[in-house]
């Protein structure tokens, strides 16, 4: 047997075209959100115009926000997304916190849809002989299996899942304006919206509903270190991503406006479904749980990958054991991914999740503000790193997305005070612990 070639070990490999960074954009912000945010937005907005030009203001925002995110992923193209840059700004101790929050967050994410991926099988009639929660383990089981193999398997079959439900999503917004009627009165009349006044309370109330749709738009940046010319292609993907989003948002918002009212959307649960199943009867219901089947299938192998990532360079820097680093010569780093898959399926069952999922929602947030302020930290620390993007207008953008979190963190901590003060008191005793063992290595900031 010929002798294996040990230089590939411990290196991802750039073989991620930018389809796959749009996917994954794609992959990671169109989900459950959308199929139930349209009735908090219109309960708190009723007004079709209102409610069409907060969507699409959010992308908009997401835009501004991204281009801190997108000069900093550009110019230090390393694996672990935020963990890396944030290291590179503030330091190892700095990237530690971050990095651990976000490693948290993407298990946390992954239990969650496993989660609900069960409670959807069931409810399509898919195995209901064995409990939900071993649907959940299969589905993490399932995506650990696809992402084993390598990353030119995961990377394709992530590209082909987003796409599934990104043109499923696009078909449905076509059928509802072609076979949709206009919504109708309990009399029979067709109903005529009038727009009541709408508070300023109301619409903050519905921004923020809108803005938390749009999260995942930062995807790509995780793979900085396999995405084919990630000096042009994360800003791109990501760009092209958020833009792709956008449109798909506010034409299913006009799609749901042009066969419901805004009051009978503000009713529903699930005003996606309401809608299609006013069109084609029961099985525009049945139609919409396989999209958020699928939708919960793009999102779990999302993250499984993003974990992986984010585990391997915490490990190459000496914040994780050293094996986490170790990466096959298909690409993956194996164990990274095995511990991570792990921690998603005990969380899974154990019925916690729930609880840390509202912590790490504020970590979030919180992180994507923190590397706002970064963008405006490394043009100050290193004025001459070669940056494919530069932000226009700097700093304006970094300056309005970091008020932007800002102003999100405040209003989850006025709604839920003790998740939000557990989730970011974590980060602080982590970084506080970290700083007084003085572990690890600083290759990450140096590099």
């Amino acid at each position: 047997m010929p002798a294996r070639d040990d230089r590939r070990f411990g290196h991802l490999l750039r073989i991620l075209g930018l389809a796959f960074g749009l996917a994954v954009v794609v992959g990671g912000v169109v989900g459950q959100g959308i199929l139930r945010t349209p009735g908090i937005v219109a309960g708190a907005v009723p007004d079709p115009t209102l409610i069409l030009s907060l969507w699409t203001l959010g992308g908009l925002l997401i835009l501004i926000d991204a281009c801190a995110l997108v000069e900093l992923g550009a110019s230090i193209p390393r694996a672990g997304g935020p963990y890396a840059l944030a290291a590179r700004a503030y330091g190892q101790t700095g990237g530690t916190v971050v990095g651990w929050a976000d490693w948290m967050i993407s298990t946390l994410v992954i239990a969650f849809v496993s989660v609900v991926f069960g409670e959807y099988c069931h409810r399509l009639g898919i195995g209901t002989a064995v409990p939900a929660a071993a649907l959940s383990v299969a589905l993490i089981a399932a995506c650990w299996a696809v992402n084993w193999t390598g990353t030119r398997l995961s990377g394709a079959s992530q590209t082909a899942l987003s796409a599934i439900k990104g043109l499923v999503l696009a078909a449905l917004v076509v059928a509802l304006f072609l076979f949709g009627d206009a919504p109708v009165t309990e009399a029979g009349a067709a109903a005529v919206p009038v727009a009541p006044a709408v508070g300023a309370a109301a619409v903050l109330v519905a921004m923020r509903a809108v803005v938390n749709t749009y999260g995942g738009w930062h995807a790509s940046v995780y793979f900085g270190e396999e995405i084919v010319a990630p000096d042009r292609n994360i800003a791109r993907s990501t760009f092209g991503g958020i833009l792709l989003v956008t449109t798909l948002y506010v034409g299913v918002n006009a799609a749901l406006l042009h066969v419901l009212t805004p009051a009978q959307m503000a009713a529903s649960e699930l005003p996606v479904a309401d809608a299609a199943s006013q069109v084609f009867g029961p099985a525009g219901g049945v139609l919409i749980t396989w999209l958020a089947l699928v939708s919960l299938v793009a999102i779990a192998n999302l993250f499984v990958m993003v974990g992986s990532r984010i585990g391997f360079a915490m490990a190459r820097d000496g914040v994780l054991p050293a094996a986490l680093a170790r990466t096959s010569a298909s690409g993956t780093p194996r164990v990274a991914l095995t511990v991570g898959a792990l921690v998603a399926a005990g969380f899974a069952v154990s019925g916690t999740y729930q609880q840390l999922l509202a912590v790490a929602v504020p970590l979030t947030v919180a992180t994507i503000g923190a590397l706002d302020l970064a963008a405006i930290v490394m043009r100050r620390r290193e004025p001459d790193l070669p940056r494919p993007f530069k932000m226009p207008l700097f700093p304006l953008p970094a300056v309005a997305g970091l008020t932007l979190n800002l102003i999100l963190l405040a209003a989850m901590l006025i709604d839920d005070p003790l998740h939000t003060l557990i989730g970011i008191g974590a980060a602080i005793v982590i970084g506080i612990a970290y700083a007084l063992l003085g572990g690890g290595k600083t290759g990450a900031a140096r590099a």
